[in-house]
């Protein structure tokens, strides 16, 4: 299973999470705004349709930079999480399939409880940014 996530990061470099909701798997966990690839379906576009489905946010696939990428078990399913780095849209983000959203600095995003997918990718974010 591939899945696609933004590290959506403003000016200030703090990069908008979004929190699960309850029901989900890993609900109450903070993770990168994303979602699964669709069969036929390529990563970048894949992104810009979850970020305006997640977040109401517009996005173009040029300005999404691939970033790092993650491995692990979901289950009994293998995921490849692909990461984008994005700092330009259009739209104010809203949490239209999440609990909350919360912008933090990638120091600041290791107190928080994350997917096992999202963790490593922290530290790259902090070097990267």
């Amino acid at each position: 299973m591939t899945v696609v996530a933004a590290a959506l990061v403003d000016g200030e470099r703090r990069v908008l999470l979004q929190q699960r909701g309850p029901g989900r798997s890993m609900a109450g966990l903070w993770e990168f705004p994303g979602g699964k690839v669709e069969e036929g379906e390529l990563p970048e576009p894949a992104l810009v349709r979850e970020l305006k489905e997640e977040l109401g946010i517009d996005v173009e696939a040029a300005n999404l930079a691939p970033a790092a990428f993650a491995s692990a078990f979901v289950g009994d399913r293998h995921m490849l999480l692909l990461l984008y780095v994005c700092r330009v849209w259009d739209g104010a983000p809203e949490p239209l399939d999440a609990t909350a959203l919360r912008w933090a600095r990638p120091d600041q995003m290791s107190a928080l409880p994350m997917p096992p997918a999202d963790e490593p990718l922290v530290g790259l974010l902090d070097a990267f940014l």
